[in-house]
């Protein structure tokens, strides 16, 4: 039992660590600090606007409008409104929510202005939709984005005003395509005295609030950020998948001028996204938290700020258990990736056996990321993946059972090519997989350089010293490495799970040889029952969620039903 501690250890607290960088912070109670951003205090907003669906041109969207602009008034900003006529594509797509195509639609978005102490200086945007599909109250889609900017405000009014003028823009007709942003960000004036903006999303209920896109060149607003938030979620990654996916939001025109732009959401509780049961009820207070959190902190940090960030080299980061953001430049990326490549080749030197050894670690790659990523794709065909809308909705609501599914495919695919790695220290693979992201897409190299980076530090202490010590070095690059993995494995099946589960078993592989270093030796036949009783849970998890009724979240779109 012994040589198993490290192993305990690791996993407990990886787990730990893991549960840590994916769970929101408490909501603050409505007496917290005046000057702190409270969810309960935000909540009063959601309550009332998301009572009730209100699509754009609808009356209950005109009865939002006039809360949100009374508020807005009473809390001192200069409130104008824009109208605009919804196009025939547009028109289109609201009949097919309804059931009915009307003949004409008029969008109205809301800007209000804080004043700041030097009004000629560029000023800060805060954006958010304050519309909603059809049928759905939109509590986090987005009254959750509205309600952090109205709290926002109001906690900048507590602590004392800003240098710059910050305007907020809630833009209606987002859901029938970003027609109000479009709108603003071609005619308003202004749209010109903007210098920096920040839009506020959500696809589901609840979760960690995440940058997830940001504007080009993005190495000095990444750095406002890093300072500025003191609980940060996020990654370069999650910038360069977005960039790849067919979405937009709001800032997508917004982008197209040259302001320092951070786009963030929630995407946890994905089968809430446009449902009927998207309910103040059913809303995460300690998303809203972090969300509005987030928001005041760089808000502030903008607005205070002497200069707004400019265009720089694009920074890697990512957040460290919803700790600290780290983040650092190609140069510090290529010396990081040096490191641990030279650790991984003293660890390979070390365990002997040659190419033999080198093509048996190549096998347990293998093993992990062809073998378990051809059976995570087959399950999840099995499971119900394909198209359709109603498909779409369903598939949301069931990422958590396809997360279980994916985790215990990769347990089984470690499992499996155990008798490969265990004992061995070092990847010939990992080196290769960095070096190739290292040069075509560094701003994603840390997925991989950082796990073999950790696992080469605890191959190289085992390899080259001995005593109690070295199991303690083990314990805690595996419970970082497990924790990192099992983070970014979480965010990556709430991003892109139902499609494209798949991408899990590259990341079960950075594992590989932090397990070598940890289990010095694997018993085969129970190796292989491990494998066996894995694939059987996920099979059966498969099963169920291809035969399970469809959710009863799911849009009620009216071309959906029957």
């Amino acid at each position: 039992m012994e040589r198993w501690k490290a192993a305990c250890i690791a996993l407990i607290l990886g787990v730990g660590l893991a549960v840590l960088g994916t769970t929101p912070q408490p909501a603050a109670p409505i007496d917290s600090d005046p000057a702190g951003f409270s969810a309960a205090r935000a909540m009063d907003h959601v309550r009332i606007i998301a009572a009730e669906p209100h699509p754009t041109g609808s009356q209950a969207n005109a009865d939002v409008r006039g809360y949100i602009i009374a508020e807005m008034r009473e809390m001192g900003l200069e409130v104008s409104t824009t109208t605009g006529d919804v196009p025939d594509r547009s028109l289109d797509r609201f009949g097919h929510w309804s059931g009915t195509r009307p003949d004409a639609l008029t969008l109205t978005n809301i800007i209000g202005v804080l004043p700041g102490n030097n009004r000629a200086a560029p000023a800060v945007a805060l954006m958010a939709h304050h519309d909603t599909v059809w049928a759905s109250p939109g509590a986090p889609d987005d009254t959750a984005g509205v309600a952090s900017i109205l709290e926002t405000v109001r906690g900048v009014k507590a602590s004392g005003i800003l240098e710059r003028d910050v305007i907020v823009v809630l833009t209606d007709g987002e859901e029938l395509g970003l027609l109000g942003a479009r709108q603003f960000f071609d005619s308003n004036p202004l749209s010109d005295r903007i210098g920096a903006i920040i839009n506020l999303e959500a696809r589901g209920g609840g979760g960690r609030t995440t940058l997830f896109q940001t504007s080009s060149q993005n190495g000095e607003a990444v750095d406002v950020y890093r300072q500025a938030v003191s609980r940060p979620g996020g990654s370069s990654l999650a910038t360069f998948v977005y960039e790849a996916l067919p979405n937009d939001t709001d800032l997508t025109p917004a982008l197209e001028r040259d302001y320092t732009a951070y786009n963030l959401s929630f995407i946890g509780r994905s089968g809430l996204y446009h449902s009927p049961k998207a309910t103040p009820e059913n809303l995460d207070q300690g998303s809203l938290q972090d969300m509005g959190e987030q928001t005041l902190s760089l808000t502030r940090a903008l607005g205070n700020a002497d200069e707004l960030p400019q265009p720089s080299p694009n920074t890697t980061f990512f957040d460290a258990f919803g700790i600290i953001l780290v983040s650092y430049g190609t140069a510090i990326g290529w010396v990081l990736f040096g490191v641990m490549a030279a650790l991984h080749i003293y660890c390979l030197r070390g365990n002997g056996g040659g190419m033999a050894g080198t093509l048996r670690g190549l096998g347990a790659s293998a093993v992990v990321i062809v073998g378990g990523g051809a059976v995570l794709y087959g399950l999840n065909i099995i499971s119900g993946a394909a198209s359709g809308e109603a498909d779409y909705y369903d598939r949301l609501a069931a990422i958590p059972m396809l997360t279980g599914q994916a985790l215990l495919i990769c347990v089984a695919a470690l499992a499996a090519s155990a008798p490969l790695w265990a004992g061995r220290n070092g990847s010939a693979a990992g080196v290769l997989i960095a070096l190739v992201l290292q040069i075509y897409a560094p701003i994603t190299s840390y997925i991989v350089v950082w796990p073999f980076l950790l696992s080469g530090i605890a191959g190289a202490v085992a390899t080259r010293f001995s005593g109690r010590w070295v199991e303690g070095v083990k314990a805690v690059c595996g419970a970082l490495l497990l924790g990192f993995v099992l983070q970014y494995g979480f965010q990556l099946m709430q991003g892109v799970g139902p499609d494209l589960p798949a991408v899990t078993a590259v990341l079960a592989a950075l594992m590989i040889p932090m397990l070598g270093t940890l289990i010095p030796a694997v018993n085969r036949r129970s190796a292989f029952g491990v494998t066996a009783l894995c694939l059987v849970l996920a099979s059966t998890i498969a099963l169920w969620v291809r035969f399970d009724p469809v959710a009863d979240t799911v849009a009620a779109y009216e071309s959906l039903k029957g």
